[in-house]
C-alpha cells in the first residue's frame, strides 16, 4: 500500500511518466541520507544619508570563498567525449559506474565542468565517490573545498569566480534533479528567469499537499500550515513574552505568527483582514514576508496557494504556486517560471513586524495568535532549529556586499525602483533616543511597532496602499537588491 501511495504521489507532476520501483528506492535512500549531505568579516562601505540622491555604488563585495585567482575559462561547446563523461557522471546518482569518468573530466582542464562535479556531489550517496568528486574539484580548479562543508564551499568558490555554465547545462541540471525527484520537473522551465548555477537542494523534498491537508509529506518536506486556528491575546499565554513573533496588520486586523512555528512550517496560507495572504519564512535568510494571494487566481477562480519546493537559490528558499507549479522569487514576489511568469505576476507585499510577543500584544491588544498546537495536535519546541544558523550561512551565497556583516539584520523597503536597507540595531537605538530614522527624498520613515520596526510613507493616507517592509539578513537583502541604498545613523 505504501509503495502504491508513493507511486501516485510521484505521478502528480501533471500526469507525466510513471516512476519505477527503482526510482522510488532512490528517493527513499535520499530521504534517509539527506541529513548527512546537508552541509552542516567585512569592512564598512559607503552609506547613503537621509537626503542623498539615489546612488548606484553598493560598496565593495567580499568573497565568501578563499581568495584565489580565477582559472582560465574555455569558450564554446564541451568536447563530445567530455560531454559523454558528464552523462556517465550523472548516472552515478542512481547506478554504480566507472570512476574513470571523473578522471576524464579533470583531464579536460575545462573548469566549467566543475558545475557538474558539485551538482552530483550534492546528491551522491557513496562516501568514497563523494571523496573522489571533492578531490577532482581541487584538481580541476586549483582550490580545495572546505572539508567540513565541501559542497557548499565548492559552489561558493564557483559563484565568487562567476564561472559560466557550459552549453547544455540547463538540460543536464534538469536531469540531475529529476533523477532525484520527478516532481521537480515542472520547475525546469527553459524560459525561466533563473540562473540555474545558483540553484541547489535544501535537503528536503517538495511540499505538494493540497490546501488544508494536515498530513506530513510522505518523503519529507517543510509542510505549510494552512488556515491555522487562532486565539486572542489572552489565549496566547502559552507563548513566552520575550519570544519573537511575526506581526501583521491588514485592514485593522492584527495577527501574530510565532517564530518557533514558522521555523517548522516556513509557510502559512491564511486569511486576515478579509484578504487572502501567504507568509513565507526563509530561516536561512532571517526573512518573513507577507504576500497578497487573492490578486491572482487559478483557472478555477480560486486564490493561488504557495508552497515550499525544497530547492534553494543562494541560500534563499524557492517557493512555488501549487496549481500552476510556477516558481516565485520568495524575496521579491516575482514569478520566475511557468504560467505565472508568462502572465508577468508580481505579488503585492505587506509589512511584517518582527517583535516580541509581549510588546506586540501591548501595541495590538486585539491581536490574534495561532493556537498552541497549530491546529495539528502537535507540540512545538521554542527553539526547533537549535540556533542552527548562529554561525553564519550554511548554504552557498557567493559574493557578499561588504558594507555590513553577512547576517546583520536589516529592515528592507522597496519603493518604485529604489530599495533601502536600515540596520535594525542602529534604527532601534536611534528611535529609542528620540531621533528620526528617515529617507526624506522618499517621504519614508521608520516607526516603532511594539519593539519592532515598521516603514511608513508620509504621503500615504488611510485606505491607500502602505509600504511593504520586512526584516532579513543583510546578505540576503543585498544579493536580491544589489543596488540597495543603506541608511546609517
Amino acid at each position: 500500500m505504501a509503495s502504491l501511495t508513493l507511486q501516485r504521489l510521484l505521478q502528480r507532476a501533471n500526469g507525466r511518466r510513471e516512476v519505477s520501483p527503482a526510482g522510488m528506492t532512490r528517493l527513499a535512500l535520499l530521504v534517509v541520507t539527506s541529513a548527512f549531505i546537508t552541509t552542516a568579516c567585512v569592512s564598512s562601505g559607503p552609506a547613503v544619508g537621509d537626503n542623498a540622491s539615489r546612488g548606484t555604488d553598493t560598496g565593495e563585495t567580499e568573497p565568501t570563498a578563499p581568495r584565489a585567482p580565477a582559472p582560465e575559462v574555455p569558450t564554446g561547446p564541451l568536447d563530445p567525449e567530455v560531454d559523454r563523461a558528464v552523462d556517465l557522471l550523472i548516472d552515478r546518482i542512481q547506478y554504480e559506474g566507472p570512476n574513470e569518468v571523473v578522471d576524464r573530466l579533470v583531464a579536460s582542464g575545462d573548469v566549467r565542468v566543475a558545475w557538474y562535479l558539485v551538482d552530483v556531489l550534492r546528491f551522491v550517496r557513496d562516501p568514497d565517490f563523494a571523496d573522489l568528486l571533492i578531490e577532482a574539484f581541487a584538481d580541476l580548479t586549483g582550490v580545495p573545498a572546505d572539508p567540513l562543508a565541501p559542497w557548499s564551499s565548492a559552489v561558493d568558490q564557483l559563484l565568487v569566480w562567476d564561472i559560466p555554465a557550459p552549453p547544455g547545462y540547463f538540460q543536464k541540471k534538469e536531469r540531475i534533479f529529476t533523477i532525484v525527484d520527478e516532481r521537480w520537473l515542472p520547475f525546469f522551465d527553459p524560459e525561466a528567469d533563473i540562473d540555474w548555477r545558483q540553484v541547489g537542494w535544501g535537503g528536503v523534498f517538495i511540499d505538494d499537499r493540497s490546501l488544508g491537508d494536515p498530513n506530513n509529506c510522505l518523503l519529507g518536506c517543510i509542510p505549510a500550515l494552512d488556515d491555522p486556528p487562532v486565539t486572542n491575546a489572552a489565549g496566547g499565554s502559552w507563548y513566552p513574552d520575550d519570544a519573537y513573533v511575526f506581526g501583521v496588520v491588514i485592514n485593522g486586523e492584527a495577527r501574530a505568527y510565532p517564530k518557533n512555528m514558522m521555523e517548522v512550517h516556513e509557510m502559512v496560507n491564511d486569511t486576515l483582514g478579509g484578504r487572502r495572504i501567504a507568509l513565507p519564512y526563509c530561516t536561512l535568510c532571517g526573512s518573513a514576508q507577507v504576500y497578497y494571494t487573492d490578486d491572482v487566481v487559478t483557472d478555477d477562480g480560486e486564490p493561488i496557494v504557495l508552497r515550499t519546493s525544497g530547492l534553494l537559490i543562494r541560500s534563499n528558499k524557492m517557493m512555488y504556486e501549487l496549481t500552476t507549479r510556477s516558481l516565485i522569487d520568495t524575496f521579491r514576489g516575482v514569478a520566475s517560471s511557468g504560467p505565472l511568469r508568462e502572465q508577468g505576476v508580481q505579488l503585492e507585499q505587506e509589512s511584517v513586524i518582527t517583535a516580541t510577543w509581549g510588546e506586540w500584544k501591548l501595541a495590538h491588544p486585539e491581536t490574534t495568535i495561532i493556537v498552541e498546537d497549530g491546529g495539528r495536535s502537535r507540540t512545538y519546541s521554542l527553539n526547533p532549529l537549535r540556533d542552527r544558523d548562529a554561525d553564519g550561512p550554511i548554504f552557498p551565497i557567493g559574493l557578499v556586499d561588504a558594507r555590513l556583516d553577512v547576517q546583520e539584520p536589516v529592515l528592507g523597503v522597496v519603493i518604485g525602483d529604489r530599495s533601502v536597507a536600515f540596520p535594525v540595531a542602529e534604527a532601534l537605538e536611534a528611535l529609542r533616543a528620540g531621533e528620526s530614522v528617515s529617507m526624506n527624498d522618499l517621504d519614508l520613515e521608520l516607526v516603532l511597532d511594539g519593539d519592532g520596526l515598521r516603514a511608513v510613507q508620509a504621503n500615504v493616507g488611510d485606505g491607500e496602499p502602505g509600504v511593504g517592509s520586512h526584516q532579513a539578513f543583510w546578505f540576503a537583502w543585498s544579493q536580491f537588491h544589489p543596488d540597495t541604498e543603506l541608511w546609517r545613523r
